[in-house]
């Protein structure tokens, strides 16, 4: 399986709102945890994974989110395809991203969040991330 954007829905109406994405299977899933970037560095990347998947779900505000296949995880090529997606928390989907690629997560709003789903157990993960400079691709 590629990356791809799992679709859901929103609904609001006057007691509010509910926001779901049931084909998203939580099979595999670890661990999350909830991201959010600082107003004065808006930008957080570049993270590879060899072993890790991530599925981002945006919770507050909006994201646009970079990612690239590694093709040498030692000197990879600085020119990759970077595909972008924006995450919306007014929009109900999931942002899945399969093992070998690195991500980037830039926040587009003040107070944006989003939560990551991991599929590598936390006792793995040195092993696995790879980080690259913030410039090493742009998103």
């Amino acid at each position: 399986m590629g990356v791809q954007v799992i679709e859901g829905v929103r609904f609001e109406d006057h007691r509010g709102s509910v926001s779901f994405v049931n084909d998203f299977k939580f099979e595999g899933i670890e661990r999350f945890y909830m991201i959010a970037n600082s107003d004065e560095i808006p930008l957080r990347a570049w993270q590879g994974h060899k072993l890790d998947q991530k599925n981002f779900f945006c919770v507050a505000g909006s994201f646009k989110i970079g990612y690239v296949k590694i093709d040498n995880w030692e000197n990879p090529s600085k020119n990759l395809r970077v595909e972008t997606v924006v995450l919306s928390c007014f929009e109900s989907r999931v942002l899945h991203i399969p093992a070998g690629f690195a991500n980037a997560i830039d926040a587009l709003e003040k107070d944006s969040k989003l939560i990551s789903f991991s599929t590598l157990p936390l006792s793995n993960v040195q092993e696995d991330d790879v980080r690259y400079p913030s410039d090493y691709w742009r998103i």
